[in-house]
């Protein structure tokens, strides 16, 4: 009885240690990516939503607000911005020319991929250290991590639509208005 308790409270303390380096790694991320976007000159929030037009290749308008959460009129600005700064471009569907995708333009993109090859070099000096087994893991842990936050992220957001009375009380002060 008393190896099985031990066994869960050492379960539970790696898997403590599991999520702190997670947390840990998570937000290194997310300063990286503000440096990588103050180095650019743009803002981060415009960074990630041309992350997310690399990944998700030419969408419109709408399906980008839509994996991201902001509203249409946000991404308007985020498209513009970008496309100023020459990261993106808008180009019109040949079929249907009322309808726009949101495109990354590769060679000024490669500009800003090469402020990651210290981080991309970094990982690969890590990634050395596992085998292809390990890594085979480590990727489906990303992938079903992915998942999971995508779903917690969809069941916060559920929040939004709640009367603010009926939210969870985080004590949190108000932001004054700008006079």
């Amino acid at each position: 009885m008393r190896s099985a308790l031990s066994r869960t409270k050492a379960r539970a303390a790696l898997l403590g240690e599991l999520e702190e380096a997670m947390r840990r790694s998570s937000a290194q991320g997310v300063l990286y990516g503000q440096t990588v976007a103050n180095v650019a000159g743009i803002a981060n929030s415009d960074l990630e939503c041309m992350d997310i037009l690399y990944l998700e290749g030419r969408v419109t308008a709408g399906r980008l607000a839509e994996v991201t959460g902001l509203t249409t009129g946000a991404i308007t600005g985020v498209v513009d911005r970008l496309e100023k700064a020459g990261l993106v471009r808008r180009e019109r569907d040949e079929a249907d020319r009322r309808k726009v995708y949101i495109a990354v333009v590769p060679e000024t993109a490669m500009k800003i991929g090469q402020l990651y090859v210290p981080m991309q070099q970094a990982l690969e000096k890590v990634f050395s250290g596992y085998s292809d087994e390990e890594l085979r893991l480590l990727l489906r842990f990303a992938n079903e991590g992915y998942k999971g936050v995508v779903a917690a992220t969809a069941a916060l957001k559920t929040l939004l639509d709640t009367p603010p009375e009926k939210r969870p009380d985080l004590k949190l002060k108000k932001r004054r208005p700008k006079p």
